[in-house]
């Protein structure tokens, strides 16, 4: 997740947390506790959105290890928890994790696998599971599904029609189940449950939402280009926002696929 240092990882927090990822994290961190768990991790933790829901509903004595490959997205997600609580936060790659063999109950990660080697990673979760383990792990469905991927990229054509920005092409990326699927299968997971989760959030502050995707690591490919100040896209998205999804509140879409899958 090359690309979230620095004030982007805050941005993220704070503009796109609540409306992207907090809802969907809150239903994750349910279902990977269903049953009765001792040891979890979770693989590309970003700023603890998921974490935080996790460490919720976990029993105290749980153990709980998140990583990520941004130590700037760790910096915020560690500020949520106190010395207390039982997490361990770890700068890692999901593709060559630092554990041992079949260390953990559950294994999470929330929108994260579109951003690396999916056969590596999923070997490796495998590897740390124990016996009778679950993997669960979300991601976006299509662009079509996701304006904050499909109207940002109409956006930012208007500013850079030859070449616009495509970082927000990544996230919308894996959306196609029958491979991920058959990458589980490869890896040795059986039993999975696929759903797809539609939801709508009304938005409260749309400019808010507008600047947290232009500032996302969107702004280096803007930055890179030159010639236009972000803020101007900014105001361009809050406005396509806006009419194309009302206002007072602005009922936003957006759909993710969840994957669940058990170790035998």
């Amino acid at each position: 997740m090359a690309g979230y240092v620095g004030d982007v990882a805050i941005a993220y927090d704070r503009d796109l947390g609540h409306v992207l990822f907090e809802h969907y994290a809150i239903d994750i961190a349910r279902r990977a506790t269903e049953r009765s768990v001792h040891s979890v991790l979770e693989i590309a933790a970003g700023t603890g959105i998921v974490t935080r829901q996790l460490r919720n509903v976990l029993p105290k004595d749980a153990l709980l290890s998140a990583i990520d490959i941004s130590d700037s997205m760790m910096d915020v997600a560690r500020a949520k928890f106190l010395p207390h609580e039982q997490v361990t936060f770890q700068i890692a790659d999901a593709t060559a994790l630092p554990f041992d063999d079949e260390a953990f109950d559950v294994v999470v990660c929330q929108f994260g696998v579109m951003f690396f080697d999916k056969e590596a990673a999923f070997r490796e979760a495998y590897r740390t599971l124990k016996c009778g383990g679950r993997y669960l792990f979300s991601v976006w469905d299509s662009r079509r599904y996701n304006p904050f991927a499909s109207l940002t990229f109409e956006v930012l054509k208007q500013f850079f029609p030859s070449n616009p920005p495509r970082f927000l092409e990544d996230p919308v990326s894996s959306f196609e189940i029958d491979p991920v699927k058959e990458t589980l299968i490869c890896s040795g997971f059986e039993r999975m449950i696929i759903s797809v989760q539609k939801r709508e959030y009304d938005i409260l502050d749309v400019p808010a939402f507008a600047r947290g995707l232009v500032f996302s690591p969107v702004i280096e490919e803007i930055r890179e280009r030159g010639g236009v100040e972000p803020e101007k896209i900014v105001e361009a998205l809050a406005e396509a926002l806006t009419r194309e999804y009302g206002s007072n509140p602005t009922r936003y879409p957006m759909q993710a696929i969840l994957f669940e899958a058990e170790k035998p």
